[in-house]
């Protein structure tokens, strides 16, 4: 039986881009509303253009209800056609995953995105022409490789009026003055220059146009081998210490090559190793942090416990979490990549030694440690514009193959790899520790993150810095004249109005140094998903089985491998570093200093509001870190009126909105999934008893108590 409304009588056409064009559409599509097991929907119009896939009903039309964090360009029934993950097709209840060519077309669509949304698409009840067009379109225009020049990107930048302030206050480092004014920031321009060598990239087309090295290296050493072997400057610290990196030699050479190589880089070593240089630590990357290869398979079965159809998938996999967890590694890597930042933080911090950080790119888990390192080390990229201002230095400028790492062009899945979205998790296990050390919210890396996948903005559309003004210089469209303007991620303005930006910018920022360590609880759930794993094993009666067979596995992974990797993996002796660590966390916080995350057992959490924003089962009415916030926001509006009554006695009400604090007065009916998922579209229980549960009679009071925490349904009204 399928629930719908009322099909829509008047005609909805999607709201276009400048330069986005319509390309196929299907009339009486049905998208499910996967909440509560039945098949209910709404019935609409599904149609794909150059951008996106939209799903178009009769509640497409703007209304007074809309959500206050509203994205401007991509709306909640839209899918960027970068944001397809997979896509499967339902042929007598049996799931296909749908690539190129088709011969027979589903009656049912599953949509997986990349922001872990699915989307469900009834097809039964469209004419089969139609169905045919859709489907093909969708899998073509999404799925299939395609040349750069294809991306929506150009469409966009050559149709659309660029009159919006791109910079914002983010230093883009395009130019020389941007280097040099970051060395004197850091004070690090007694021992480091920024070099003009790669003008016209005579250098490589890998490196930027300008960079930093140490003053002693000459520009012939910068020339001879393309770049490589030449320890390139990312930051200072402020007792003098530096952070370098360096893209090794390839391994597989001649011997005559090697020694070569080898005597090149002996000189270098010898050059920045004497006075006025600190001592010199090496770190190869490559064999001290998983490969590239060990990160994408972690994501990969990392995402699949979220990208979840129906409750009923939702609660048979709840009674497996920690194992599932446990088993994609994926929060392993975080904690490996933590620990070596911290491992780079303490040489640079109490052992005043230089570190030089290798790879065989340098644009890959350099940039994640040399980032991850900034942002706890220095308190300005723990800012809004000293955090976009740090992407830019060593992401966007630093060369990090944003296009390859993300297959943006469907041209090889070996070289993807959530490269970015692993540096992103770690900076918010920061935030979630240290909250007001951050000028941004959790919110805003979210957003970041959903930003990858909009074609619209250059910033994470290309390899490097030569790529992009080779294209920009565009022998491009017919109708182009001049060079493309592409937009910047870093202007908000474009996706959100004022009101929504506020949610981006965190009230509790400290602007100055507060020593005071209490810290925010994390909320927990009833339901089996906590959001990390635990140190010693869950006691739980042996009749839920919780664990069963795996609990051995766990006990002996988490309380052996880990803690023991832990104490025992660094190079210098363990007692050293763990001193340091220890010392700093029996200490009071200084926000505005060093931080150091907390990377033992539980500490390392799964980022919720990511990963779980779509999922109904996971929320809490009225709770989580928005509720909080909704508090303190309305309280900030409130003082900003007092303020106003006070400056300007008969000044309009209307001036007091002048910094565009969202109105939320009724936090009590937020969920904690809120501003991504509102609560009244949700589900309310999930269908028990289900055969998966059928099995599990003995756990009669669990599905009791889980039955009820999902339970909304009171307070709705």
């Amino acid at each position: 039986e399928i629930h719908i409304k009322e099909p829509i009588e008047k005609e909805v056409n999607p709201r276009l881009l400048p330069g986005e064009l319509l390309l196929c559409e299907a009339n009486t599509v049905y998208k499910y509303i996967q909440e509560d097991g039945s098949n209910r929907g709404t019935c609409g119009k599904l149609v794909c253009t150059n951008f996106k896939i939209a799903f178009l009903d009769d509640d497409s039309a703007p209304d007074d209800n809309e959500p206050q964090f509203k994205n401007k360009i991509v709306g909640e029934n839209d899918i960027t056609l970068q944001c397809v993950d997979q896509i499967y097709g339902v042929y007598d209840e049996k799931k296909k995953l749908l690539t190129g060519q088709l011969r027979k077309y589903p009656e049912k669509l599953i949509i997986y995105c990349k922001d872990l949304r699915v989307f469900n698409f009834c097809l039964r009840y469209t004419k089969e022409e139609e169905v045919k067009r859709i489907v093909s379109g969708i899998v073509h225009h999404s799925q299939t490789p395609k040349l750069l020049k294809r991306l929506f990107l150009f469409s966009y930048a050559s149709a659309a009026p660029n009159n919006t302030d791109g910079r914002n206050q983010t230093v883009m480092f395009d130019t020389l003055e941007d280097w040099r004014d970051e060395l004197e920031r850091t004070k690090g321009n007694v021992k480091y220059k920024a070099v003009t060598t790669n003008e016209g990239y005579r250098v490589s087309e890998k490196l930027p146009l300008y960079f930093v090295v140490p003053i002693c290296v000459s520009e012939e050493s910068i020339l001879k081998y393309e770049g490589r072997g030449i320890p390139i400057w990312c930051w200072s610290c402020h007792n003098g210490a530096a952070l370098l990196k360096m893209s090794a030699f390839p391994k597989e050479q001649d011997d005559s090559t090697s020694q070569t190589q080898k005597a090149f880089l002996d000189g270098i070593y010898k050059t920045i190793s004497k006075p006025p240089y600190e001592l010199l630590k090496m770190d190869d990357l490559s064999s001290s942090l998983p490969s590239l290869q060990d990160i994408q398979t972690a994501y990969t079965r990392f995402k699949q416990l979220f990208l979840i159809d129906n409750s009923t998938d939702f609660w048979s996999t709840d009674v497996k979490w920690f194992s599932l967890l446990e088993s994609t590694n994926w929060l392993e890597i975080i904690r490996r990549v933590l620990k070596k930042a911290t491992e780079v933080a303490e040489c640079l911090e109490r052992q005043h030694t230089n570190v030089l950080l290798i790879e065989e790119s340098a644009t890959d888990l350099c940039c994640v440690i040399s980032s991850l390192v900034q942002v706890m080390m220095d308190s300005h990229s723990r800012t809004k514009s000293g955090f976009q201002s740090l992407i830019q230095k060593e992401w966007v400028v630093g060369g990090h193959s944003f296009l390859d790492r993300c297959n943006h062009l469907h041209k090889s899945d070996k070289e993807e790899a959530p490269v970015f979205l692993l540096l992103l998790n770690c900076v918010w296990q920061l935030v979630q520790q240290y909250p007001p050390a951050f000028e941004f919210t959790e919110t805003y890396l979210t957003v970041l993150s959903d930003s990858l996948y909009v074609p619209i903005f250059s910033t994470f559309f290309f390899n490097s810095q030569h790529q992009k003004d080779t294209h920009t210089s565009g022998e491009s469209l017919k109708t182009q004249s001049g060079p493309f303007r592409f937009l910047t991620v870093w202007d908000w303005s474009v996706q959100f109005d004022p009101k929504a930006q506020a949610f981006l910018n965190n009230p509790l920022y400290a602007e100055k140094p507060k020593p005071d360590k209490s810290q925010r609880k994390t909320a927990r759930f009833k339901h089996q998903r906590q959001l990390s794993l635990p140190l010693a094993p869950t006691k739980s009666s042996t009749k839920r089985g919780f664990f069963r067979e795996e609990t051995d596995h766990l006990i002996k992974n988490i309380l052996g491998k880990r803690i023991g990797k832990f104490i025992n993996s660094s190079d210098e002796p363990p007692n050293s570093f763990r001193e340091f660590y220890d010392s700093w966390h029996s200490k009071p916080v200084d926000y505005h200093g060093l931080l150091l995350p907390r990377f033992d057992g539980p500490e390392v959490k799964v980022w919720a509001q990511r990963y779980l924003r779509w999922i109904p089962e996971a929320q809490l009415q009225g709770g989580g870190t928005i509720a909080t916030a909704a508090k303190i926001l309305d309280l900030m509006e409130e003082v900003q009126s007092l303020q106003v009554k006070m400056d300007e006695e008969h000044s309009q009400a209307v001036s007091g909105d002048v910094h565009s604090v969202p109105m939320m007065r009724n936090s009590a009916r937020l969920s904690s999934l809120f501003p991504f998922a509102l609560l009244q579209r949700q589900s309310v229980k999930p269908v028990l008893p289900t055969s998966t549960w059928k099995d599990l009679e003995d756990e009669d009071d669990l599905v009791r108590r889980d039955d009820e925490f999902v339970d909304l349904s009171s307070d709705m009204s």
